[in-house]
């Protein structure tokens, strides 16, 4: 996925209303921004901090630019905009760089499914069957370790997503919990029990009920982002 064109570089003065970014530009502009990301982007945000936006010429959009890229703290680069991560896996599906999931024959995004209903984010279509893939960009990462944790903030709705799948699964369908890990210098990710037990709990529960848990990380800079390696997943930290 490329930026295009490529992102503008900015200083971050302050996010604030969850959905709304004061920054300066290099050239000493002051703009207020889109913020895409409904949580609490915990550890990565610094006032101060670097951040890479794209600009809008779309005179019907109230804000003229969309906060994109950021560096925490410990110096990495972070994926501010959830929207992209879908976009990413899908692309990497069609490249067969997710290779456990390699070999359908059709894809449909947003999918209506299940009893609690929900919609899926991707369902492929194999000869034996669909499968059913929900897909969660992770950004929380820590110092001293290349472990990135989920969620960020507490997710009822995202505990909910695991025990639609664990129903799938526990009727003979595919189901897939897959980590799209927006943050660099990640090797692993796991569930975030400090934050949510809930949610870690119901992810070993899915397990247990068959689910599959995927992790890939991705590659960015203000030029592009790509899926471009396959993560562990540690469902105990």
């Amino acid at each position: 996925m490329r930026f295009y064109p490529p992102l503008e570089e900015a200083r971050l003065i302050r996010r604030y209303k969850r959905f709304l970014a004061d920054i300066e530009t290099v050239g000493g502009e002051l703009l207020t921004i889109h913020c895409p990301n409904t949580g609490s982007m915990l550890n990565c945000q610094v006032e101060g901090g670097q951040v890479w936006f794209s600009r809008s010429n779309d005179p019907k959009r109230k804000l003229p630019g969309t906060w994109e890229i950021g560096e925490t703290p410990q110096g990495r680069l972070f994926c501010v905009n959830t929207a992209r991560a879908n976009g990413l896996v899908e692309e990497a599906l069609q490249a067969g760089v997710i290779t456990e999931l390699n070999g359908f024959t059709a894809l449909k995004r947003e999918v209506a499914y299940g009893q609690e209903k929900s919609r899926i984010d991707f369902r492929l279509e194999y000869p034996s069957g669909p499968a059913y893939v929900e897909v969660k960009s992770v950004t929380l990462g820590f110092d001293g370790t290349a472990v990135a944790a989920f969620p960020d903030a507490v997710t009822q709705r995202g505990a909910k997503h695991l025990r639609e799948l664990a129903h799938l699964a526990r009727d003979g369908i595919r189901a897939v919990q897959l980590y799209c890990v927006n943050l660099s210098g990640i090797e692993a990710v796991r569930p975030a029990e400090e934050i949510d037990s809930a949610y870690a709990e119901a992810l070993r529960e899915a397990v247990a009920c068959g689910v599959e848990v995927l992790a890939y990380g991705v590659r960015l800079n203000h030029e592009e982002m790509v899926i471009d390696r396959r993560l562990d997943v540690l469902l105990n930290g």
